[in-house]
């Protein structure tokens, strides 16, 4: 029975080191942070996860959210009164863990930050990919947030109303610049995709979306901006060709942009750059020597879901977010004052 005593003896070894890396690898923050995940149910009925991150002083144990683990407190105490509040929109079929460790420096920080899990574009649920209203909704569901987090939120008494932000990611990019004023005209997509075909175009083609039909494009729902949202980021965002001539004349905030050097999926000269140009002196511009465009999305640990956690070359993912990550921050710590 020898055999099975250090068979036994093994597995718990193995078990103890798995438990040991995931421990040490988790992404965690210099300060305690708390997590929530909530349903928000807007009044057109369809609900929609949502993750809270916010500054707590409870003990923090690793979690799993998605493919990442992250060292938080579930469900602790918010702590600190006045907190500036910044909701970030994830890429397409992506998650609320996304960005997981922005989330986390934020929270450290003394933010409350809110992740939508936008419904049927993410990575559990891909049943609006390519609808008609698929972007609408994306716009609907970050002023919904916006609401569930101001009014219904049980810490809702510890956010400040005025100090509000937003970051999005690559559609998510796209969802941000229409709720802080962006008019996109997305009978554009047919002639764009006709033209100069990029990743957006593909995976419109795939879901067959009546998006690539420009008539059908232009009865689509209309966009509407939040005046609450005072400062915001983009990281890599989608679509800024459907912007036209004057989409995003409405922009009047301060904005941080960013865009990497080696994005194949969103280009920067069909995007980023067409958002650059148009409103010039809002925008305080990065370009990422090296970075692709999944370079944008959270540091992965140990597991590693293909083609999420790949990098062009020998770009280091993680010591770029902590540049990023601290840039971001110091970003709405200008921008999103005490009035």
């Amino acid at each position: 029975m020898k055999w099975i005593r250090r068979l036994v003896g093994a597995v718990v070894v193995l078990a103890c080191l798995l438990a040991a890396a995931v421990y040490f690898t988790a992404l965690q923050s210099e300060k305690p942070v708390g997590f929530q995940a909530a349903q928000v149910t807007p009044a057109d009925g369809h609900s929609f996860a949502i993750g809270i991150w916010y500054p707590t002083q409870a003990k923090t144990w690793p979690m799993m959210l998605g493919p990442l683990v992250m060292k938080v407190a579930r469900d602790g105490e918010i702590a600190g009164r006045d907190l500036p509040l910044v909701v970030i929109s994830h890429g397409n079929g992506s998650g609320m863990g996304g960005h997981a460790d922005l989330a986390l420096a934020l929270a450290s920080a003394g933010y409350v930050v809110a992740a939508p899990m936008h419904a049927g574009d993410n990575f559990a649920d891909q049943s609006a990919a390519g609808s008609a209203n698929l972007f609408a909704s994306r716009n609907r569901e970050l002023h919904a947030s916006l609401d569930y987090l101001l009014k219904t939120w049980p810490a809702h008494e510890h956010i400040n109303p005025a100090r509000i932000g937003a970051f999005g990611f690559s559609a998510g990019g796209f969802t941000v610049l229409t709720a802080v004023g962006g008019k996109p005209d997305l009978s554009l997509i047919a002639q764009h995709c006709a033209s100069a075909p990029e990743f957006i175009c593909d995976v419109l083609r795939h879901a067959k979306s009546p998006l690539l039909n420009a008539d059908a494009a232009k009865s689509s729902a209309a966009f509407v901006p939040d005046a609450r949202i005072k400062a915001a980021v983009l990281a890599a965002p989608g679509l800024g060709f459907t912007f036209g001539a004057n989409g995003l004349g409405n922009v009047k905030l301060p904005l941080q942009l960013w865009s990497g050097e080696l994005d194949d999926k969103v280009p920067y000269a069909s995007n980023a750059k067409l958002v650059q140009a148009a409103l010039g002196n809002l925008v305080d511009f990065h370009t990422v020597p090296r970075a692709g465009h999944m370079s944008f999305l959270a540091p992965c640990g140990l597991l590693k879901p293909p083609g999420i956690c790949s990098d062009p070359g020998d770009f280091d993912r993680a010591a770029f977010h902590l540049k990023m990550n601290a840039s971001v921050l110091g970003f709405f710590e200008k921008n999103l004052k005490n009035p």
